[in-house]
């Protein structure tokens, strides 16, 4: 983001002059921290009124049918303001700002920072059952990005301001500012040090101030701990943990195979009317899947599970406790489902919302089974359990178990039930990161070696642009070139040892000449017509193709073929070379701005 005004450039020279970096970033923290925080409460609110709207007038006063037309309405509208308004793919989740991180410098689009105020509260408005954290951290992160452009901040600088955007985002959706910027150091891996610990603070604070501003003492999940914590209750916690972890194993191999399948499908309107169908279905024969369930967490916390199941389709007996459960356990299976649907049909949303609707739910109904098996004299707290069961479920979906405990014991009021959240979060957490390695956040990127982790070797290594080391000043020849044209056209024309072999009619890479190859023979005249470069070419020790190998399988690449230089293919297609020391340069020098 370039801007030639000339007041505007005074006001640079100004604050170079008299405001030093570090104070900078700290009024950017603040100013980054206030525009998240209006982010979220503009999104929050819009939705609600939506909502409010549809689901409290309609529903209420005509035809409990619309449950099935609002989410296939809410995600045509969602598709033609991004096709025709907005003409750009809007990025709604938090992935999608770890990718901008990883490899984009941290540069985000000016489109987005209002995208997703346009479509995510249509789609969670209209019954699209996803939440509104992710859209809220996109929009701020968008926010960030550009300020920090606007203001010419490098890129460690703009990374930070981004985590800011996060931490501010969810400090004012959720009114609690210390989870917030746990969430910005364990999702987004920033590097922790005093220096980045300030404006995380500063932006979490700033946020949580607007938030209280505008929208009062309203939080999402009002609730005073009463039952206190008793520790023959460890067990059932540690139970809940184990329950935990495998609804979110469920929960990420469900939500992968659903977008797998939606790939297969090439057309977008294929994609709306499948997905757009199905949570139709889904939400008008289960109505609690209806948008982000936070009524029905309060519900459960208050002991009043009847109030969120009034509306089963099957008309069954709400007095008999298994009838219940029963029920409570299908919330839990199909939202999930839902969740998915609803992305894989263009939906914009966030999983935050989806994982806690789980984990209360999943909570709640291991306290009801431990308290009506028979089994046990003395019953365990239902209310504590959904709590507690919602920090499991982050812990193990998010693979973010600190931000789990502390946002639950924020959301709480107090400290209580901190012993049970850390006991249920670390299982959960050590079960899921078994067998599921990455986060639902993290998946795709991973896959893709794009993941910027706490390994600070392979964040450095995922911040490199392999682009930027490949040479491409070596003089090829082909395989039908004879060891006269070798000499003329490529020995006597380089400074280089090395000759990449393509094929001239497709230009993919047959091997490489060394000039050690061919210097027994180059000075015999009587060869020059009768050796071909295909007799004298050898293969690569390895090949390096940009569109699979990420920077850490190159560096074994070179590790392991004790190589100097390596050819770089694309589809097969010559590309050029990457040498060791040139990557090693490279290497030194992101490292010394990743750390510095």
């Amino acid at each position: 983001m370039q801007t030639k005004h000339p007041i505007f450039k005074r006001l640079l020279i100004w604050r170079a002059k008299h405001i030093s970096h570090k104070q900078f970033v700290y009024l950017l923290s603040i100013l980054i921290g206030f525009t998240s925080g209006i982010g979220a409460v503009v999104l929050k609110n819009l939705t609600h009124y939506i909502q409010l709207l549809l689901e409290g007038k309609l529903v209420q006063y005509y035809h409990q049918a619309f449950y099935f037309l609002f989410p296939l309405i809410g995600l045509t509208l969602v598709y033609l303001i991004i096709k025709y308004v907005i003409r750009e793919k809007v990025s709604h989740g938090i992935p999608s700002t770890l990718h901008a991180i990883s490899k984009r410098k941290g540069i985000i689009k000016g489109y987005q920072m209002f995208g997703s105020i346009l479509t995510a509260p249509l789609t969670v408005g209209f019954g699209g059952s996803v939440g509104l954290e992710g859209p809220a951290v996109a929009t701020g992160a968008a926010i960030g990005s550009n300020i920090a452009r606007l203001f010419r901040m490098n890129q460690k600088t703009k990374t930070l301001l981004i985590c800011c955007a996060a931490a501010g985002a969810l400090s004012s959706i959720f009114k609690a500012p210390i989870a917030a910027i746990i969430f910005a150091i364990e999702v987004f891996s920033l590097d922790l040090t005093i220096a980045s610990m300030l404006p995380l603070l500063l932006a979490s604070l700033s946020a949580i101030i607007t938030s209280y501003f505008f929208s009062g003492n309203d939080v999402i999940l009002p609730f005073r701990i009463e039952d206190t914590f008793r520790i023959s209750d460890v067990p059932f916690y540690a139970f809940l943990g184990v329950c935990a972890a495998f609804t979110s194993i469920y929960f990420a191999e469900v939500y992968e195979r659903i977008q797998k399948l939606f790939d297969k499908l090439n057309s977008p309107i294929k994609k709306l009317l499948v997905g757009g169908i199905a949570i139709g279905v889904l939400v008008y024969f289960i109505p609690p899947l209806y948008g982000e369930g936070f009524d029905v967490i309060n519900n459960l916390i208050v002991g009043n599970p009847e109030k969120a199941l009034v509306n089963n389709f099957l008309n069954l007996d709400l007095t008999n406790i298994w009838i219940v459960i029963a029920l409570l356990a299908g919330l839990v299976f199909f939202k999930i489902i839902a969740s998915a649907l609803t992305f894989g049909a263009g939906g914009v949303g966030g999983i935050f919302g989806p994982t806690l609707f789980m984990g209360s739910i999943m909570g709640n109904c291991v306290a009801k089974v431990i308290n009506n098996c028979g089994l046990f004299s003395t019953p365990v707290s239902e209310s504590n359990f959904t709590l507690v069961g919602m920090a499991g479920l982050l812990a193990g979906v998010l693979h973010a178990p600190l931000t789990a405990i502390f946002l639950i014991a924020e959301l709480t009021g107090g400290y209580d039930l901190f012993i049970p959240l850390m006991i249920t979060a670390a299982i959960s957490f050590g079960i899921t990161k078994y067998f599921v390695s990455y986060s639902v956040y993290t998946m795709e990127l991973a896959r893709k070696g794009e993941l910027i982790t706490h390994d600070k070797d392979l964040a450095v290594l995922t911040l490199m642009d392999i682009n930027k080391v490949i040479e491409t000043n070596f003089i090829h020849v082909t395989t039908n070139m004879t060891l006269g044209e070798i000499i003329k056209e490529a020995v006597i024309k380089s400074n280089r040892n090395i000759f990449p072999v393509i094929d001239e009619e497709d230009n993919t890479l047959k091997g490489i000449i060394l000039l050690d190859d061919i210097r027994p023979i180059m000075f015999d005249q009587t060869l020059y017509d009768n050796v071909f470069a295909i007799e004298v070419m050898q293969k690569p020790p390895a090949i390096i193709d940009i569109e699979k190998d990420k920077m850490t399988v190159i560096m074994k690449k070179f590790q392991d073929s004790s190589a100097w230089n390596l050819p770089v293919v694309k589809n097969g297609t010559y590309i050029g070379f990457i040498s060791k020391s040139k990557l090693l340069t490279a290497y030194r020098r992101e490292l010394i701005n990743f750390t510095s």
